[in-house]
Formats: C-alpha cells, structure tokens, sequence
C-alpha cells in the first residue's frame, strides 16, 4: 500500500482500494451536507467538479498541445535526426535505384548465349561506383560485380557459379537467363517524387537508411518534448529497506525510462517532498514542455498540487478521471503554455494517469499520431465499475486472447511487472463478446 494515498486521505485510498466491481458502493462524501439549507462552500475549498469520463479525457489530453508541433518544428542533420519525428512527409528525391543494377555477381549478357567477352575475358568487368564506357552488342557479355550499373544493352545478368569461361574467352551458360533476370531496374523501389513515409513517423534506424539512399542530408524533425518529472512526499525513501513508516520511491526510477520508452527526453528527475513552497519555485523555474508531479493530487492536508496550480493561475484541463485506478489525475496547461499531469501516488494508479493523460499528450507533443485501436478477448469475466472504466494488467495469449493477471491493486507493480498491455474495461464491463481495447505497454511497440 502506498503510505502517500493513505496518509493525503480517503478521497485517493478508498476508492482504490481493491478490485472495483458493478456492486460497489459510490465513495462516501467526506463532507456529508447537514439536514436543512444546503451551505455554501467555503472559499478555501472549492466544489471539486465530476470526474471526465476516461475517454474524454484521453481526448482532451491528445488535443492539449495540437498546433505547438509546428512552431517546434526544426531541421536537423540526418545523424541528429533519431529517435525524433518526421515533421513532414518523405519524399524521394531520386529514383532507387537511380540506374539499372546487378543483383549479383556474374557476367552482364545480351541477348541468347554463347557469349563471347571482350578482349578474350582479359577485361577487368564492371565494378559497383563505376560509371563504365561499356556497350554491349547481341551476343556480348562483361563481368559485373553486385551492386554495379548494368551497361547499356545488357537483357539479364548471369550469376557467377550458372556460367563458365571457356576458350577464347566464350561465356556458357548451365541455365539459359531470362529478361532481366537478377537485374534490379530503375525505379524499383520508388520513382522521384514518390511518398516514402507520412509525417508523424518516428525517425529509426531505418528510416535515417531510407531518408540517405533517397538523396536526404538533412530531415525535418519534431524534436521529442522535454519532461521534467517531480516527486513528491516526506515519506519516500530513494535507498535500502522500508522503515519507520518509511517507504520506497518506486515511481522516480520507474518514470524516466517509462517516458524515455513515450517518446520524451527527462530533463530532470526531482525529489521535492510535501513542500508547497518548493512545488510552486520547481514549477515557475521549469521550462520543460511537461511537468509530471508523483502524488499530491488528492485532498489530504499536504496535497499540494491543485492548490499550487490554482495560486499559479493554471488553466484546468482534466480535473480527476473516471477511472480505477487513478481517478485523482489531472492535467494543467500552466501560465507559460506549457503542462503539467498530475498523477496520484500509488504505483499501478499511476500508470494509470501516465497512459491516460500523459501518452496522449506526449504524442501530440511529439508530432505522432494517436495509437491505433487494438482489441482483443478477455479469457475470463472481468467485472466492471458502475460509474468508471477500469484499466487492468494482462497478458496477451498466442491465441488472441487477453488473460488479466493477479496483484492489480493501485498500489502493486508485481501484475504490471508480468503484462504487456491493460486492458480497458467500461462501465459495466465489457461488451457481449468479452472483447477489451488493450493499452500495449510502450516497449511492446505500437499495435
């Protein structure tokens, strides 16, 4: 259990508690209204508004920060470009191959066989990066080497171990070639002009490859936002054994690489305790284009955050999510135009809010389209929550099928550890088919 949710008060730890089922009861008003005229509010506590349902939420996340893609837009060199986002589409700009090329290495031959070979087949042939003045007449042949400019009136090329250099330099062949057998012909694989790949996609290995044979020295990239992540809580220990009702930081090791994995360079992980006046100086200073906050965001005596972004003048974007766990997420576009996610404190609730909120959001940052929907059969009956959308670890089958797996509570990693997707269970449960939308996890790739 998360001593952080337990400590800030019922509105984060109850709720997700454990497994939410179609029976369990609303969570209690911790401000339960007198009999008679209802009172208003104090000043110091506003109303806190209904949860957004889980899909909307994700929604508002991906259009957040539509539109900064292209004021971020940037070119770079194409050894900087990995890892970034193709700002526009991959255009060639040649032909590939630009000419005509041997597949293999043998003779270029023209026409029917025997051939006979220039200077007695004394002649060097053709090497790859050699433009050549060879010209072949019917009946002729030149050695060739892969890679190499086919010569003008060659019709196939005739790999090395189906021929044999006779006397007088005659070529013969075991196996009579067919038209342009083993040649690769001009414009195979694109013609100048031609879309390689769509904005949006990642800059791989590959792709810088691709972007090079096609002619590119440099490519237009949205570069990956910047991240800057703070943890919060007194109780949090960063080494050794829990103690003194003391705990482990989990989430400070966890979320870098987990971003890293989003698509998000982490400028800085911070640890800034329950301190009001520190979370207020980390977020004026930040320039990062997020700030992810760890805990805080419930209604306990030392949960900072909704308070600090209200003295800040942050616009509230999400306020609290329908969904378990992690219902006490928020996301904040703060003054400067750049944003915060809160996410609540307990390990899985946290996931919850980092795929619920802060992947959307980091897509759009980076350029990227959303995630295409994938779902799949669940292999038992996953009951849902009467009012909000669970999201549950599980492992996909060979077969197809998504089996959920044990220890999801808010506060365990051991369900997560095993999965590789969670699966997206509505209100009420899953439809008729049992089927679920899956979440991959962001090292399982894009589905």
């Amino acid at each position: 259990m998360d001593a952080a949710s337990t400590r800030r008060g019922a509105a984060s730890a109850s709720p997700d508690a454990g497994p939410a089922t179609p029976a369990d009861p609303a969570p209690a008003d911790p401000d339960p209204a007198p009999e008679g005229p209802t009172p208003r509010a104090p000043k110091s506590r506003p109303a806190h508004p209904p949860a957004t349902p889980w899909d909307v939420a994700r929604n508002v996340a991906g259009w957040a920060a539509v539109g900064r893609k292209e004021a971020e837009t940037r070119v770079v060199p194409l050894g900087e470009a990995l890892g970034q986002t193709l700002a526009g589409a991959l255009v060639a700009l040649t032909d590939l191959p630009p000419f005509d090329t041997s597949a293999m290495d043998g003779w270029a031959v023209a026409g029917p066989g025997p051939w006979r070979l220039p200077g007695s087949g004394s002649h060097p042939g053709i090497l790859a990066g050699q433009g050549g003045d060879v010209r072949l007449g019917d009946g002729e042949a030149v050695a060739i080497a892969t890679g190499a400019r086919v010569p003008p009136g060659a019709t196939a090329v005739l790999r090395s171990e189906h021929g044999v250099v006779r006397a007088h330099g005659e070529l013969y062949a075991d196996r009579h070639p067919t038209q342009g057998q083993d040649v690769r012909p001009r414009g195979q694989e694109c013609r100048e002009g031609d879309e390689l790949l769509p904005a949006g996609v990642v800059v791989t290995p590959a792709v810088v490859g691709l972007a090079a044979a096609s002619g590119y020295d440099e490519l237009p990239v949205v570069p990956r936002p910047r991240v800057e992540v703070l943890v919060l809580g007194d109780e949090l220990l960063r080494e050794g054994l829990p103690h003194d009702g003391r705990i482990r930081d989990a989430l400070g090791p966890m979320l870098g690489p987990w971003l890293s994995a989003l698509g998000a360079d982490v400028v800085a992980t911070r640890r800034l305790g329950d301190d009001a006046s520190a979370l207020r100086a980390a977020l004026e200073a930040s320039d990062a284009d997020l700030v992810l906050t760890t805990g805080g965001t419930a209604a306990g005596p030392v949960d900072h955050v909704r308070p600090t972004l209200r003295l800040l003048g942050a616009e509230p974007l999400v306020d609290g999510v329908a969904v378990r766990p992690g219902h006490p997420m928020l996301l904040a576009r703060l003054a400067s135009g750049r944003h915060l996610v809160g996410l609540p404190g307990n390990p899985l609730a946290a996931v919850a809010g980092l795929l619920t909120l802060a992947e959307p959001l980091l897509r759009a940052l980076a350029g990227r389209p959303a995630r295409r929907p994938c779902r799949a059969p669940l292999t038992e009956d996953v009951p849902g929550h009467a009012t909000s959308t669970r999201l549950v670890p599980v492992v996909r089958t060979p077969d197809g099928y998504a089996r959920p797996v044990r220890f999801h509570g808010p506060a365990m990693l051991r369900g997560l550890a095993a999965a590789d997707a969670l699966a997206v269970v509505p209100p009420g449960g899953p439809g008729p088919e049992g089927e679920a939308e899956l979440l991959a996890l962001p090292w399982e790739g894009d589905r």
